[in-house]
């Protein structure tokens, strides 16, 4: 649960919020809640690319005792960039893209140790949905050892457009699933790749799968059946960082 300084509630508090260009992480608006100010914020956040979630007002109530009017903004630690902005900006600084695409990444200990990962391994950017992944607060942070402070995060509506963007700049996409026979180190990750990652419990979304340039597995001689997503993530973007090396 959010502490106090990270939430601001209230309709004209959060509006102002939305105004000033801070940068929120998500606005909480209670089921049916009506009138003309609440409408336009609704309206305003959704033109500015905030998540918004209509939950019952027993969520609300657990953020603040206060009178928060049906709605309560949580604010991001972190700055959000735009991946539509980011990746031209790396091609024209001569760097050779790599990228972290997480899909369906929930527990916030997992995501802040990929995070960590891929910012020592030198990823250029991770890609995150609006919705289905580890909200990014303190404890995420805390957890990536600030690395979520120095490490570009991009937020997308849709990881498919995300992707489709990528592919049509010239990123590879390669997906890791414990089903594919392509082994991660018979990928070629040299040139511009994105990595898909997907959650523990589903892997990679279908919709996401079918958008891959390839999909590579990573070998297990053991009984247990897959690595902790995490550890796997960090395999795979060493990999790219050894085959660059070479």
């Amino acid at each position: 649960m959010a502490n106090k300084n990270e939430i601001i509630f209230g309709i004209r508090a959060v509006g102002e919020a939305i105004q000033s260009g801070q940068e929120l992480e998500r606005i909480f608006f209670r089921k049916g809640l009506q009138g003309d100010l609440a409408n336009e914020l609704v309206s305003r956040a959704r033109k500015t690319g905030v998540p918004i979630q209509f939950v019952p007002g027993e969520k609300l109530n657990q953020f603040t005792g206060k009178n928060h009017q049906g709605v309560v903004a949580l604010i991001s630690p972190i700055l959000y960039h735009n991946i539509e902005q980011l990746l031209p900006g790396l091609y024209e600084a001569g760097k050779t893209p790599l990228l972290l695409i997480l899909d369906g990444i929930t527990d916030v200990r997992n995501f802040g140790a990929i995070a960590r990962s891929a910012e020592c391994a030198g990823v250029n950017g991770l890609i995150i949905p609006f919705s289905g992944a580890a909200r990014i607060h303190e404890d995420a942070v805390k957890t990536s050892a600030g690395a979520l402070l120095t490490i570009p995060v991009c937020r997308s509506s849709s990881l498919a457009d995300a992707i489709k963007f990528l592919k049509n700049s010239g990123v590879k996409i390669i997906g890791a699933s414990e089903k594919a026979s392509l082994n991660y180190n018979e990928a070629d990750m040299k040139d511009p790749v994105a990595i898909v990652m997907g959650s523990e419990e589903k892997g990679i979304h279908p919709s996401m799968s079918a958008l891959c340039d390839e999909e590579v597995s990573i070998p297990v001689y053991g009984q247990i059946a897959s690595l902790n997503v995490s550890v796997a993530a960090s395999l795979l973007m060493y990999e790219a960082v050894r085959q660059r090396k070479l």
